[in-house]
């Protein structure tokens, strides 16, 4: 008989046993799957550029930048594009239902974020025949339930209308993120509409996304940017893009912190019960170990044999656990914010086999501690 042939005999040899080990590895990737899916998909932070720039006010969001900044920085050296961006966060009918809208010039916008947020010319154009037009991406048009062509009403928490009505737009299009971790649940208005309707802060903006050429590294644009403003009657703090979606997300729980003391527990409480099975598993096959060790089967190829059955219960566990997020992902809804993209499906798949690993030292251990003589006398 083979080796394979003999790791699947060993595996199966109590399907019940078997099966219940594979139900609590998937459990565990399921847990791991949902935590890291969420942490990637949150706010968009996963598929967040570390290369682009985010220029605020050292202030914090409370106090805008006035617009002229666009064009100061966008004539810096090693900056290739800057969009501007001030925006109207809000609820559409009831205050539970909260929406955000990006004003911008949507050519600037789609020259730094065009390919990521699928802006193409015939999108944008659709922009152009009203000034009050949106374009909606999917994740917010899916959970709104919205159509194109529909007129919605965003009553504002702070960016008031002049004339105190709320902010009405009309959708132009839909817009569709390129991966799946890629924020779409938000709006996309024009700067100059909002600007010139707005009651207070008119030439101003809350933010800058800034896009440096090839070769120009952002942690030192960063300071130079940060340097030309110092004794300005606004100083800017710019930091990368991934680092300000994280920041701001951490203002709310430290998600991180939390999804990774989760998946410990899970992981800790699933070697347990996998180690602790296979070797009593192993010290059940003591006498069958005895008779391989005589027939001339090498300390080696019998730790193989059990790391291998160890191994092949983490994998259909994990990725039936891995399957079932996502599943989860898809089904979930957008609003939750649940993506898991390639990234993090591979980094599971190298956590899955250290954990098996891990998991199969004991039982491999304890072949090694036997000798074939008292193997033999077991029975």
């Amino acid at each position: 008989m083979t080796s394979f042939g003999l790791l699947r005999r060993n595996t199966w040899r109590k399907p019940a046993r078997t099966l219940l080990m594979m139900l609590s590895v998937a459990v565990a990737f399921l847990i791991y799957g949902l935590g890291q899916g969420f942490l990637a998909g949150s706010q968009g932070s996963g598929g967040a550029d570390e290369s682009r720039l985010v220029v605020q006010s050292r202030a914090g969001r409370t106090q805008p930048l006035p617009v002229a900044d666009v064009a100061r920085i966008a004539a810096m050296p090693g900056v290739a594009a800057v969009a501007a961006s001030a925006r109207i966060r809000g609820f559409v009918e009831t205050e539970k239902n909260v929406a955000v809208a990006s004003a911008v010039d949507p050519a600037a916008m789609a020259g730094i974020m065009g390919a990521e947020l699928g802006l193409t010319p015939t999108l944008l154009a659709g922009l152009d025949g009203a000034r009050d037009r949106v374009l909606v991406g999917r994740a917010l048009m899916t959970a709104q339930g919205w159509r194109i062509g529909q007129r919605i009403a965003l009553t504002p928490f702070q960016v008031a209308r002049a004339d105190g009505a709320p902010w009405s737009f009309e959708i132009a299009g839909i817009f569709e993120g390129t991966r799946p971790d890629t924020d779409t649940y938000f709006m996309i208005a024009r700067y100059d509409y909002v600007n010139a309707a707005r009651a207070r802060d008119r030439d101003s903006v809350d933010g800058l996304l800034v896009l440096p050429r090839p070769g120009t590294s952002p942690g030192a644009l960063a300071a130079r940017i940060d340097a030309a403003f110092a004794s300005s009657a606004v100083p800017t703090r710019t930091q990368s893009e991934k680092a300000f979606l994280e920041a701001m997300i951490r203002q709310i729980a430290d998600f991180g912190l939390i999804v990774t003391l989760v998946t410990a527990a899970a992981f800790v409480t699933i070697l347990m019960i996998v180690a602790n099975t296979m070797a009593f598993a192993v010290r059940e096959r003591t006498f069958e170990i005895g008779v391989l060790k005589v027939l001339g089967f090498s300390a080696g190829r019998v730790v193989a044999l059990v790391l291998g059955e160890t191994l092949f219960v983490f994998l259909v566990g994990g990725l039936a656990g891995l399957a079932l997020a996502e599943v989860a992902s898809l089904l979930a809804g957008a609003d939750l914010g649940l993506a898991l993209p390639t990234g993090v499906l591979v980094r599971a798949l190298g956590v899955l086999v250290g954990l098996a690993l891990i998991a199969g030292l004991v039982p491999a251990g304890l072949t090694l501690r036997m000798l074939p003589a008292h193997a033999l006398r077991s029975r």
